[in-house]
C-alpha cells in the first residue's frame, strides 16, 4: 500500500469511528505520542507503548468526542513514512507523522496540533 492509499484508509477508519480498522493500521509494538495522552491521564510523558494501550487511548478519545472527524489537508512523504495533515471536527489543524515498517504498519507515530 502506498502513502496515499494509507491516508485514504486512515481517514475512512477514523471518520467511520471504526476502532478495529483504525488499530489495523498500527503495529503491535507501536509507540504513539500525543499531547492528549498526558491530558487524558494515560502517561505523563505523552507516550503510549503497544497496541493494548493505544486501543485504550483511542477508545477514550472516541468516547469523549462523538463528533470526531478528520478532513484531509495534505500528505507529506518522507524516507521512513509520511505525515498526514488534517483538520479535526473543531476546525483545529493537526498532523500525525508515521514511521512505517516493511509490512506497511505504523511502528512510531507523533500527533501534533497547531496552536492559536
Amino acid at each position: 500500500m502506498n502513502d496515499a492509499e494509507f491516508a485514504q484508509r486512515y481517514y475512512a477508519a477514523w471518520n467511520a469511528r471504526d476502532l478495529e480498522a483504525i488499530l489495523a493500521l498500527y503495529a503491535e509494538d507501536i509507540e504513539f505520542s500525543s499531547p492528549y495522552i498526558a491530558a487524558l491521564g494515560f502517561s505523563p510523558d505523552g507516550v503510549v507503548h503497544g497496541k493494548p494501550m493505544l486501543r485504550a487511548y483511542f477508545e477514550r478519545a472516541l468516547d469523549r468526542a462523538p463528533a470526531l472527524t478528520f478532513t484531509p489537508e495534505g500528505l507529506m512523504i518522507g524516507a521512513r513514512g509520511h505525515t498526514l495533515i488534517y483538520r479535526n471536527h473543531r476546525g483545529e489543524r493537526a498532523a500525525e507523522t508515521h514511521e512505517m515498517d516493511l509490512a506497511g504498519l505504523v511502528i512510531r507515530a507523533d500527533a501534533t496540533y497547531e496552536t492559536a
